[in-house]
């Protein structure tokens, strides 16, 4: 199969589809690999070590999407990106189309098989490939909040950390999966005031006994407002497969935080789980809504590409690899079939269709079989 690896246009995302290790074991395998010229650079990966791998090197991004069959990408095809689309291309990338109505109605028009990274979930419920990006979301968002806590920068100038004689600050983790536990662990690590809050029983405990001293609180509207309005810090990290984040917080319960304090919504991808969260970029990262700062990048990791890339690639290749030797078969594998979203004009995955209101039809109907065959 032949695979491109376009160079990421979204703004401040420095990450790559594949890291030359994963370019690797696809040549290794008999595939070609095309990776535009540059798109690695940013993650620290140049073109010579793709070269190396034995990967080619094109001139530009209309000979990486025109000569491949699968486009393997880190975020969804902007609108400039959209003219590259088309019948029976496979684009393995995250979508997130819940959020990006626009993104979905595209990949229908134009029949693209599209296979969403966070909709692949084992029996267990885990995401293997959102997982990696979740524990950098996770871990960033603290560190996000730190700064943006300090009065030069915005905020309410307090220390979460604290010092002797001094409290810390709190910290609010709403969702207690991998981002919301990766949170709590770095908060809990600088000595803040932890809360996590969740609706899993099983997730609570685990936060309780691996962090000491951290609050746990079962996710109601009225454990969250006492927890919002006490935090110098509120996490969002709650997540639907497929579906959009429901709004757990208010606006009024944001206006009722101090002034200068933060909020970071790793949910932002999925529309977000605060009332007053919209879309920021790396380069514009923040607003101010009810006096409390917001940093909502719908593309967190993207400012660590070395870390993100070598993680995501590492989550993503099995899944690439199996895709480039089966070709359509391997949407056989229960497992990759829950990540194709698009297939050939149809809506396959019914969280994305109800969240958009449109119609939904199982891959398995979404095309006859001897048409199916032909494919593969």
């Amino acid at each position: 199969m032949k695979i491109g690896l376009p160079k990421e246009i979204k703004t401040g995302e420095n990450r790559v589809g594949l890291a030359p290790e994963g370019a690797a074991e696809l040549t290794r395998n008999g595939h070609t690999v095309i990776i535009e010229s540059s798109a690695g650079a940013a993650s620290g990966f140049p073109d010579l070590e793709y070269a190396q791998a034995g990967a080619k090197i094109a001139e530009n991004a209309s000979q990486v999407w025109e000569g491949s069959e699968m486009v393997i990408k880190v975020k969804e095809p902007l609108e400039s990106e959209f003219k590259y689309l088309r019948e029976g291309l496979i684009l393995f990338t995250y979508l997130h189309l819940a959020a990006e109505e626009k993104v979905a109605k595209t990949l229908l028009d134009k029949k693209a098989i599209g296979i969403a990274y966070e909709t692949v979930e084992l029996d267990d419920g885990s995401k293997p490939m959102l997982r990696p990006m979740s524990e950098v979301a996770g871990r960033m968002a603290v560190q996000i909040g730190m700064h943006y806590l300090e009065r030069t920068n915005g905020g309410s100038g307090k220390l979460l950390s604290g010092v002797t004689g001094v409290n810390p600050g709190v910290v609010t983790v709403i969702g207690s999966g991998v981002a919301g536990m990766n949170a709590a662990r770095i908060a809990h690590g600088i000595g803040a005031q932890v809360i996590v809050v969740g609706i899993i029983e099983e997730q609570l405990k685990r936060a309780a006994s691996l962090l000491p001293g951290i609050k746990t609180l079962h996710s109601t509207a009225e454990n969250i407002a006492a927890a919002v309005a006490s935090s110098d810090l509120v996490i969002g990290s709650v997540a639907v497969t497929g579906a959009s984040a429901p709004k757990l917080v208010t606006r009024q319960m944001v206006s009722r935080m101090r002034p200068g304090s933060v909020i970071v919504d790793i949910s932002i991808d999925q529309g977000g789980c605060f009332e007053t969260s919209r879309p920021t970029t790396h380069a514009a990262p923040v607003y101010k809504e009810e006096g409390v700062t917001h940093y909502c990048v719908t593309n967190m990791p993207g400012a660590v590409p070395n870390t993100s890339t070598t993680a995501l690639t590492k989550a993503t290749l099995p899944y690439a690899l199996k895709i480039a030797n089966e070709g359509l078969a391997a949407l056989q594998d229960e497992y990759i079939a829950k990540g194709v979203n698009t297939f050939l004009g149809k809506l396959t995955n019914k969280q994305v269709a109800e969240a958009l209101k449109m119609e939904y039809e199982p891959l398995q109907t979404a095309i006859p079989l001897a048409r199916y065959r032909e494919l593969c």
